[in-house]
């Protein structure tokens, strides 16, 4: 469907996500030339393509976009999204979305920033939104994503063959095979405990 949702910043003690603006442009172009090395499968602009990425994540359909600003500097190193929300039959409340459209520059990987993003829209979709259950999807071929979600608490459901377009290199036009993992609302204290535990111990 076509979904924009209001969503104010929401603030972390590592990370705040502000709403993608092209005010995040300038950081953003210098998050994504730190290390590429591990986005072989994810959709990361280079410098020159980040105004145009910018204003297409704010054009797409069910989409909205987050930057993601590192707490101790205020650089914008990363995105992320709230991605194809899905509402009840004859209802306009939503029951289920997706959290997608992730990346961070090298230098805020492994720093906690993505777990804590995580919990961050975790939280608001659970109990902001009240949805039914959030969804994760990934490359199948992609095994530091899926450990990473996975570390998250998400469950996996599986692999759906050619879902997704490919975003690999030369696979322009493609689909690939996407990894599915999910969150339900019953499993969400749990997670949320678990993901609490863990920022914990990075403090």
């Amino acid at each position: 469907m076509s979904l924009r949702l209001d969503v104010p910043v929401l603030r972390g003690a590592n990370v705040r996500l502000e709403p993608l603006t092209m005010g995040h442009a300038a950081d953003l172009a210098l998050a994504a030339e730190e290390d590429r090395s591990s986005y072989a499968f994810t959709v990361v602009p280079r410098a020159d393509e980040v105004e145009r990425y910018v204003a297409t994540q704010l054009a797409r359909d069910g989409l909205t976009p987050f930057a993601q600003i590192r707490s101790r500097d205020g650089m914008a190193v990363g995105c992320t999204a709230f991605w194809d929300p899905r509402t009840w039959p004859e209802r306009p409340d939503l029951r289920a979305i997706e959290i997608g459209w992730t990346w961070l520059g090298a230098s805020a990987q492994g720093t906690g920033i993505n777990a804590e993003a995580k919990l961050l829209l975790f939280t608001y979709a659970f109990e902001t939104l009240g949805v039914a259950r959030v969804d994760l999807k990934t490359d199948a071929r992609n095994q530091r994503s899926r450990r990473a979600i996975e570390r998250l608490g998400a469950r996996s459901e599986g692999v759906l063959r050619r879902w997704s377009p490919s975003w690999a290199p030369g696979e322009a036009g493609m689909l690939r095979d996407s990894a599915m993992f999910s969150v339900l609302a019953d499993e969400w204290p749990t997670v949320r405990s678990a993901l609490r535990a863990r920022l914990g111990s990075l403090t």
